[in-house]
């Protein structure tokens, strides 16, 4: 697959069809500011207008995928709507996604937290270790293009 790094219709497409495969409806793809602990917004689907400004940059620990960054494994919350889980905002409930899932991104050779994968639904969920498993693959890829983009300077 070949996506283009700065074109986030690409990348929306991409996250769609992640989206699709696992019947989220919302998905947050961050990547992390060079040289800082902060996630900053890539593209994202089904997040209200209302929570981008709050979601566009993130810093380690704070959030589902501010924790999944931290703690450099993934981070889930089987009802948000019910439970913060200790790593939620109160805001993050204005989503109405209960079920949520963020993996970290890493780098390949550093092991470095590049990034952060995020989906959830709209009913609570207790993702399986092997979806896990599969939304971790995905962010394998989605490093792989990080790398590339940073190896020719983008």
């Amino acid at each position: 697959m070949s996506i283009g790094m700065n074109d986030h219709s690409h990348w929306n497409a991409h996250l769609s069809g992640i989206l699709a495969e696992f019947g989220c409806q919302t998905g947050t793809l961050h990547r992390t500011a060079p040289g800082t602990s902060s996630l900053v917004l890539v593209c994202q689907i089904g997040v209200p207008d209302a929570l981008l400004e709050k979601i566009s940059a993130i810093p380690f620990g704070k959030g589902i995928a501010g924790a999944a960054a931290e703690r450099r494994e993934p981070v889930q919350l089987c009802n948000l709507q019910q439970d913060l889980g200790g790593v939620a905002r109160p805001d993050a409930r204005q989503t109405g996604v209960s079920g949520s899932l963020a993996v970290p991104i890493f780098a390949t050779v550093s092991a470095q937290v590049i990034g952060t994968l995020g989906i959830g639904m709209t009913q609570p969920h207790n993702f399986t270790p092997e979806q896990e498993q599969s939304l971790q693959q995905h962010a394998r890829v989605i490093g792989g293009f990080f790398e590339d983009k940073a190896a020719r300077g983008d």
